[in-house]
């Protein structure tokens, strides 16, 4: 449908499930031109009509409206005995573990627009264009509570490799789409006709309901400034001979396949039988999951690395935070981290693009100091530049390497840093992440699959006693503990109080996690100022900022030495309260922070 409305001249930026109000006899001339060519099935133009893709448009409100009118145009374009199917896409958002929306919100956003759907009298229902088996999953059981005896399509969207957007094989998905409760399942969209096909063998092997195929009229070429679907109908047509062959018993088109192709589809109908070609298909090496997560377990803390060893036996931790180099020299550096290692501190703490500014890679750097120096590095992994594919790739690669040690965070965006109009991806955010290393560290990839073996991270992530939203902090902070954190670093504490309320919040809500508080020591009014002003969560009290500025009078080396009395000061108050320390050396003054650390 978005295809064909898009060649009759609706712009790209248009909802298109908004036509259906806005211009009824063109999206019914759409479903009367496929009607005309053959089409057993028509479906609705509703595939983005949900709370979660209208409200980007202002139209949330209009959801029930619009969907119902969808059926309407459809059932009065098409002659008698034309079926009608309720199309049913993806919500266009992240949901648990990869985003902050709840399987129960999810599942009640497609029961919200499946209703109006069934009310407006659909034959059928298509879910279509899934990456996510989980988000499908949801999609199932509305379509069970809205009409329990209406026939459901469920449908997945393929990569060039024939697997699902998270890597999930089609002899995966396809048993699953039918264990819970679909009475069609097959794949559509994102790849042309022979990497259909090749999915389509497969699935046919395993399922024992009906199997459907839609693919695109091919990738899409940019021509001009415009994407071309290139595939002929009668190259559509070849290959759906190849489809009911192969044990299709729906077919059809997605993305770019006009009534033409159709037309060239149902002459393949016409022209062949449909045998009973059976695939044979290997045991699927998928893990079996529990409510969402793997039968086995993680490899216990103390045996994922010297670091984890201590934060499971209770010992106090000291960790060292020390920035990536802009360029290529990493000799400065190292000799700090050499100097750390001297003076007892337990790790190095490294930072992905602090700021969002361009440096070297901190996972080149952690490798490097664990190989020159012998300490641990904890490496950060933000979600900013990576799509969910490369961070697993990095991730298994980490493993591989002897990187055991994470700081997950969402990471800043771009516009912070020295390129503000860098694209950053953000797939999903930091809970999402630590969903993702815990699933590796059962075994179980983004898909669900087995990976031959679990990882052994040790799964930190971070947190802001200081957030002017503590009630949305403290949510977050639960879901990263739910999601499997193993620990937990602060942003720099300068106001004890606010670390002990927050603690003790902890308490009281019985999320028991090792924490590290992070603590800068000032070299300066002006930094002090600044860390006040300028870094969220970082709360300078009144009087830390009067002592800064009465050593700032009295010369640059009085300023310091009072901030590093204020840093011991700090860590004395709350060392028996925290797990450990991180130290940030203010301008890589390493001499200043382990001085902070230094026996009295």
């Amino acid at each position: 449908m978005g295809t064909l409305l898009y060649g009759k001249g609706v712009y790209i930026n248009r909802c298109y499930d908004e036509l259906n109000l806005s211009a009824p006899e063109l999206v019914g001339e759409c479903h009367r031109d496929y009607g005309r060519a053959g089409a057993d099935v028509v479906e609705t133009n509703t595939f983005g009509a949900n709370r979660y893709k209208l409200r980007g448009y202002g139209l949330e409100e209009r959801l029930a409206e619009i969907n119902r009118r969808g059926v309407e145009i459809a059932r009065g374009a098409v002659e008698a005995g034309v079926l009608v199917a309720g199309a049913v896409g993806p919500l266009g958002i992240r949901i648990e573990p990869w985003g902050p929306t709840s399987m129960e919100e999810a599942r009640a956003a497609f029961r919200e627009q499946m209703s109006a759907l069934v009310e407006a009298g659909v034959d059928l229902l298509v879910l279509e264009t899934f990456g996510d088996l989980s988000e499908i999953q949801q999609a199932l059981r509305a379509a069970r509570e809205v009409a329990p005896g209406l026939p459901v399509m469920a449908q997945m969207t393929l990569q060039e490799d024939g697997h699902s957007l998270f890597g999930v094989g089609a002899e995966v998905f396809a048993r699953r789409l039918e264990e819970w409760g679909a009475d069609v399942v097959g794949v559509n969209c994102s790849v042309g006709p022979e990497v259909t096909l090749q999915a389509l063998e497969v699935i046919v092997g395993v399922a024992t309901v009906p199997v459907s195929a839609q693919p695109n009229a091919g990738v899409p070429r940019a021509v001009e400034g415009r994407n071309i679907y290139l595939t002929s109908p009668d190259y559509f047509e070849e290959y759906a001979k190849r489809f009911i062959q192969a044990g299709a018993r729906i077919i059809g088109g997605c993305c770019g396949t006009t009534p033409d192709h159709i037309r060239s589809m149902r002459r393949a109908i016409q022209a062949c039988t449909a045998d009973d070609k059976l695939v044979s298909i290997g045991a699927s090496a998928q893990v079996e999951l529990v409510d969402g997560k793997s039968a086995r377990v993680p490899v216990e803390l103390e045996q994922r690395s010297s670091f984890g060893r201590k934060l499971a036996q209770g010992q106090f931790v000291t960790a060292l935070e020390l920035v990536p180099p802009k360029g290529l020299d990493l000799s400065k550096v190292m000799a700090r981290a050499a100097k750390a290692h001297e003076a007892g501190v337990d790790v190095i703490n490294i930072p992905d693009g602090p700021r969002a500014t361009a440096r070297m890679s901190p996972l080149a750097m952690a490798l490097a100091m664990n190989y020159s120096v012998g300490i641990e590095p904890l490496l950060h992994y933000t979600c900013r530049d990576r799509n969910l594919l490369g961070m697993q790739s990095d991730l298994l690669g980490m493993q591989s390497l002897g990187i055991r040690n994470l700081l997950l965070i969402t990471g800043d965006p771009p516009k912070m840093g020295d390129y503000p109009d860098a694209t950053a991806v953000f797939d999903v955010d930091s809970i999402g992440l630590t969903n993702m290393v815990s699933r590796l560290n059962v075994g179980v990839d983004i898909g669900g699959n087995d990976v031959g073996d679990r990882t052994h991270f040790v799964i930190g992530v971070g947190v802001n006693p200081g957030a002017v939203n503590m009630e949305q902090e403290m949510r977050r902070f639960y879901w990263k503990v739910e999601a499997g954190a193993n620990f937990a670093i602060t942003q720099p504490v300068f106001d004890v109080e606010h670390l002990e309320k927050f603690l003790e919040s902890l308490h009281k809500a019985g999320l028991k996690l090792p924490v590290l508080a992070g603590i800068w020591p000032l070299v300066s009014l002006r930094n002090a100022q600044f860390m006040s002003n300028e870094v969220p969560g970082a709360h300078v009290p009144e009087a830390v900022l009067k002592r800064m500025a009465q050593a700032q009078e009295q010369g640059s080396e009085a300023a310091r030495e009072e901030g590093v009395t204020i840093a011991r000061e700090t860590l004395a108050r709350i060392r028996g309260l925290v797990a450990g320390v991180q130290i940030s050396p203010p301008l890589g003054r390493v001499e200043l922070a382990l001085r902070v650390i230094a026996p009295i």
